[in-house]
């Protein structure tokens, strides 16, 4: 069973190609490092809410969206 985080990290993953960005591009939009980008898709990095949002911004989506 795949934990939140890897559910979280999928669902951006999907969102985010969905929008024809790289994790470079989103990286750039969210201000965050492409490293971060990479372990919070995998599941491996358990974002901060604060992150979670900007991902959100970046990905124009509300929070809901992002969970859901």
């Amino acid at each position: 069973m795949a934990s939140i985080y890897e559910k979280l990290g999928n669902r951006i993953k999907s969102l985010r190609k969905k929008a024809d960005l790289s994790q470079e591009e989103l990286a750039e939009k969210a201000k965050i490092d492409l490293t971060s980008v990479s372990e919070i898709e995998s599941g491996l990095r358990n974002p901060s809410l604060k992150t979670i949002h900007k991902i959100a911004l970046a990905l124009k989506v509300s929070l809901q969206e992002l969970f859901s």
